[in-house]
């Protein structure tokens, strides 16, 4: 098994370590990295209380977990975070930016999203046809209802 060095900064020891728990998944919970109300149709960015340098070629997608829209009521508003290896200076901290559509409070080390870490697109070549020559599917939306 290959492995991939990353160093992490974190905001203080109050916050609770990063863990790779394996298995099918790998994406990687994040928490709150502080306590924090929002009313019903505020906006705030929430401190993930982590800064990381990712290996070169390499980005983190954040995402919410899929219990963060139950338990909060909070909706990512970029719906998913891309930091990529540049996103590295020691006040380059993990933030994700949520819309709450109930009032709500996330407490420091609540689990909110998660993320995980990938290699960069390759570079493409975009070759220009008159028209394409695969199978039509019947235009967008075309696969029904069930």
């Amino acid at each position: 098994m290959d492995f991939e060095n990353i160093q992490i900064q974190y905001l203080d020891d109050s916050i609770q370590r990063l863990e790779y728990v394996g298995g099918k998944s790998d994406w990687i919970d994040l928490r709150a990295a502080e306590d924090i109300s929002l009313k019903k149709g505020e906006s705030a960015l929430i401190h993930l209380g982590v800064a990381m340098k990712l290996p070169e070629g390499y980005e983190a997608h954040i995402v919410p977990r899929s219990s963060t829209f139950r338990n909060f009521g909070l909706i990512q508003t970029n719906h998913m975070g891309v930091i990529d290896e540049t996103y590295c200076g020691p006040t380059d901290w993990w933030r994700m930016p949520v819309y709450a559509v109930r009032d709500t409070v996330v407490l420091k080390n609540d689990r909110i999203c998660q993320f995980r870490i990938i290699r960069h697109q390759p570079r493409l070549v975009f070759e220009e046809v008159a028209a394409l020559e695969g199978k039509d599917r019947g235009g967008f939306g075309s696969t029904g209802r069930q």
